[in-house]
């Protein structure tokens, strides 16, 4: 059963622009999200960007070392977030690049924000666990 959540737009955009990859130059590539956090609007009818609740591109070696462990440190332990992260590993084909949803709690509203991110590939909280 749907919540009737909604998902604003600026969330849209980041999604779309974490993922395409345009070529840009090396300025540009900095200011690109390498993660993003999301929740609910103090109403809980609207999922928005957190404030503060990023890494960006150029943030990786210059002021974080470990992205994926910095970005785990900044999910609520008990609260309610959605997160988007650009993961990059190498397999022993090839380097591979997936963009990652992650949800926590709030079951009944993940439908409003996966029909908006479209090929995404999605963790859970239990995931996040064993990672940390």
């Amino acid at each position: 059963m749907a919540s009737g959540v909604q998902v604003a737009d600026e969330v849209c955009c980041i999604f779309y622009d974490m993922k395409v990859r345009k070529c840009s130059m090396p300025e540009e590539i900095k200011k690109r999200k390498k993660s993003v956090i999301f929740c609910l609007s103090a109403d809980k009818k609207c999922i928005i960007v957190e404030e503060g609740k990023e890494i960006l591109v150029g943030d990786v070696g210059a002021t974080i070392t470990d992205p994926f462990k910095h970005f785990v440190g900044m999910l609520p332990e008990k609260d309610c977030h959605y997160a988007l992260y650009d993961a990059s590993f190498e397999t022993k084909e090839s380097r591979k690049e997936e963009l990652m949803f992650f949800k926590m709690i709030y079951v009944s509203s993940k439908d409003a924000i996966k029909k908006k991110f479209q090929g995404v590939c999605s963790c859970t909280h239990k995931l996040l666990e064993r990672l940390r």
